[in-house]
C-alpha cells in the first residue's frame, strides 16, 4: 500500500511539474523496490544519535537525533519517556523534557507530563538524511537580530 501511495505521489508530481527532478530522482528510488513484498527501500536514513541539526526559527519543536522505529507510544506507555523524563534524564544523558510540557491549559504544574504534550511525535520528528524533493529557498530568522 505504502508503494502504491509513493507511485502515485511521484507522478502526481511529475504530472505537475513540480520539483520535476526531485520526483525522477523519488520513481528512480521506487523502482528499485520489488513489488513481491520486498519493499525494503531506504530512501531517508534516520539518523544514528548524531549532533541535533540547529532549530530554523523560535519556538521550533527540536528534532530527534536518533531512530525511533520501534518506540511504543501508547495511552498508557511512552518509550520516549524512559530516557527523557526528568528523573531520568541525568542518568540517561538525554534532554529532559521542557518545562512547557509539565504544564496544563491554565499554565498549573503538573508532577507528570501533560496529556496534551504526551504524544511526542506531534510535535518532534526523527532527524532524516534526505535529500529535498523540490528546491527550496527558505532562509532561517538572523540569529540575534530580533
Amino acid at each position: 500500500m505504502r508503494l502504491i501511495t509513493a507511485l502515485a505521489v511521484a507522478a502526481g508530481l511529475l504530472l505537475g511539474g513540480v520539483g520535476s527532478a526531485g520526483a525522477q530522482e523519488l520513481v528512480q528510488e521506487i523502482g528499485k523496490v520489488s513489488i513481491e513484498g520486498n519493499t525494503k527501500v531506504d530512501m531517508f536514513r534516520p539518523e544514528k544519535d548524531k549532533e541535533s541539526i540547529p532549530r530554523n526559527f523560535q519556538k521550533q519543536p527540536p528534532l530527534i537525533p536518533h531512530s525511533v522505529k520501534g518506540y511504543n507510544i501508547t495511552q498508557n506507555f511512552n518509550k520516549c519517556m524512559d530516557c527523557h523524563s526528568k528523573a531520568r534524564a541525568d542518568e540517561t544523558g538525554a534532554v529532559k523534557v521542557a518545562k512547557s510540557h509539565y504544564l496544563d491549559r491554565d499554565d498549573k504544574k503538573l508532577s507528570n507530563i501533560s496529556p496534551r504534550r504526551y504524544f511526542c511525535m506531534q510535535c518532534h520528528v526523527p532527524q532524516f538524511d534526505a535529500k529535498p524533493l523540490v528546491e527550496n529557498t527558505y532562509k532561517s530568522a538572523v540569529k540575534g537580530g530580533e
